[in-house]
């Protein structure tokens, strides 16, 4: 159901803002926190509280400035490997996941450590251990050098596993068409690039065995969705998120393959108001990670700018919520 909203009354307040031609704000639903996020933030909130400051987290605990200076004022310290954490600090993992030597490491060194993995993601792991077991080479879709791509592949035994992102990459795979093997995916990919790299995969190799269900989680998918369903009804769309954010940078590349140029953003502050000539209507989502306090202070710049009238595009409902470490919780 697409809700409307009453039209901003900044331009009441402001004659400069009255005098410029209204604007028409779609904003999508579902859009920022998902459930893994809400848990990884949750987590290094309920170890500050639990275990006093500091927390130290291994890498950004999630792709989002706002969220790890918030967390930062709170008292998380954030590394970029176990090597900086003390021995008598507690340590939170990223929710990208991490690979096996890393836990093994903080058990080694008898680290506390609370792994803030999203669950959905963990899901993936141990399907990979499951196709090892059953003696299958893994290819795995997903972009190099992420952090999720790096934690899954380091579930494994060197060589057990070859990262593939595009259909050309497929065609360069060394394996006959009779061996053993098994496709996963990155959770955050695009939905449509990943079903035409899993096509070419299947064609390729018709006895290659696939998860069940689509490894590409629930939030990557809705947001997705909520986009397709404004882009074509817009001249432009606003993408709140980091540049380093994968689910991010995808719904951009959904808007634009619909036709409808993006921005990606990280604050309001970034926004170049020059990019609204001529645009009458503009949507408006956010990355998974991004807070919803962006959203709004996105929405008060535009306001403040031109008359807006909101509207929501629902595309889904959500209700996930995802349970915290036992070790938070008794």
């Amino acid at each position: 159901m697409n809700a409307p909203f009453p039209a901003s009354d900044a331009a009441a307040a402001d004659p400069a803002v009255a005098a410029r031609p209204p604007l028409n704000l779609l904003i999508a639903a579902p859009r920022g926190f998902c459930a893994g996020v809400d848990r990884a933030i949750e987590i290094v909130e309920k170890a500050l509280e639990r275990y006093g400051s500091p927390v130290y987290v291994r890498h950004e605990i999630v792709h989002n400035k706002y969220v790890v200076e918030g967390l930062k004022a709170k008292g998380a310290i954030f590394v970029k490997e176990l090597d900086e954490v003390p021995d008598d600090a507690p340590v939170v993992f990223s929710a990208h996941g991490v690979p096996k030597t890393v836990p093994a490491e903080a058990k080694r060194r008898q680290l506390l450590y609370v792994d803030a993995t999203c669950p959905l993601v963990s899901k993936i792991h141990r399907q990979a251990e499951r196709q090892i077991e059953k003696g299958r080479h893994i290819i795995f879709i997903g972009h190099e050098g992420h952090p999720e791509v790096i934690g899954t592949m380091g579930q494994v035994e060197p060589g057990q596993m070859t990262l593939v992102e595009t259909i050309e990459d497929v065609d360069k795979l060394p394996f006959d068409s009779d061996e053993e093997l098994a496709y996963l995916t990155q959770t955050t990919l695009s939905v449509d690039d990943t079903r035409e790299v899993i096509e070419a995969l299947e064609w390729r190799y018709p006895n290659i065995s696939g998860p069940k269900a689509e490894d590409i989680c629930y939030a990557t998918s809705n947001r997705q969705a909520a986009v397709k369903e404004l882009a074509h009804d817009c001249d432009l769309v606003l993408v709140i998120g980091a540049p380093n954010s994968s689910n991010s940078l995808r719904l951009v590349e959904v808007s634009e393959r619909l036709g409808t140029p993006a921005k990606l953003i990280q604050r309001a502050s970034e926004i170049d108001f020059a990019w609204l000539e001529g645009v009458e209507t503009l949507g408006l989502t956010a990355g998974a990670s991004a807070p919803e306090i962006l959203v709004r202070e996105v929405v008060a710049a535009l306001a403040g700018y031109r008359p807006i009238r909101e509207q929501t595009i629902t595309a889904a409902e959500e209700k996930m919520v995802f349970k915290l470490p036992r070790q938070l919780t008794e």
